[in-house]
């Protein structure tokens, strides 16, 4: 959450980043009772002109491997808790007539793998969520973007949980997967975290805004590829498609 910018005098960046830390809060954002304390200590102090949802974590593990907590966990941190905050800010932004929120998504919210099926059921959710709300605050010249990035070289990787494993799921393309980001280093992303957040504050501070910004080569290759399979499966269907109607 990014308050209005103020009149103080410029800060050396040292003391700027003094500054920024010293008004960080630390939250569980799954916890609405702490989403609501952090929004009201927010908005008392000033307006906030940008939103940005970044709070996220994986599990990784086939669907049948995941515990309930897991699942819920899941659904909980990466699709739950970006609503509820964006829901909690929209009203002072709407009156105010103006505001951006920046939703956090993935690649993994256009694409799929196996072993992350909770994690694209969040993105693929935050995705027609913000998709929507787009079309409903646009009027109040408030606007909703969707960051889509590929693999970005943060502490994300390193934080990633595994589902307990089952032994039929080894052999199989779930098991590659799961192996893959078990042995993973750096080659598997190679994003710049700062050149990404340029990215993000340009987007943020334009004065329209795009709905979608996919960062990153990995991510622009899964995105295409997963837009024209469901592109070229959608058009062989036409014909199935025009078949059900009433007959004229």
């Amino acid at each position: 959450m990014l308050p209005r910018a103020t009149t103080t005098p410029m800060m050396a960046k040292d003391s700027m980043l003094e500054w920024l830390k010293s008004q960080i809060v630390r939250r569980n954002v799954t916890v609405k009772d702490d989403i609501a304390a952090v929004v009201a200590r927010a908005q008392a102090r000033r307006p906030v002109d940008i939103l940005v949802n970044n709070a996220g974590g994986g599990v990784i593990g086939a669907t049948e491997e995941m515990s309930d907590a897991e699942v819920e966990g899941q659904i909980a941190l990466n699709l739950m808790a970006p609503i509820h905050i964006t829901r909690a800010f929209v009203p002072a932004m709407r009156l105010r007539g103006s505001g951006r929120i920046i939703q956090i998504s993935s690649a993994s919210g256009q694409g799929s793998l196996p072993t992350s099926s909770l994690y694209h059921a969040a993105k693929w959710g935050l995705e027609g969520f913000s998709e929507c709300l787009r079309q409903e605050l646009e009027p109040f010249n408030l606007f909703v973007t969707l960051i889509e990035p590929g693999g970005a070289r943060t502490s994300f990787s390193h934080n990633l949980q595994f589902a307990s494993e089952i032994a039929a799921y080894r052999d199989t393309p779930a098991g590659d997967i799961r192996k893959m980001f078990e042995t993973a280093g750096n080659e598997l992303y190679t994003l710049d975290p700062q050149k990404i957040a340029q990215a993000i504050v340009d987007v943020a501070t334009s004065d329209h805004p795009p709905l979608r910004v996919t960062l990153g080569g990995d991510a622009f290759g899964v995105v295409q590829a997963a837009l024209q399979s469901r592109l070229a499966f959608l058009q062989s269907q036409e014909a199935l498609a025009r078949s059900v109607a009433f007959d004229s």
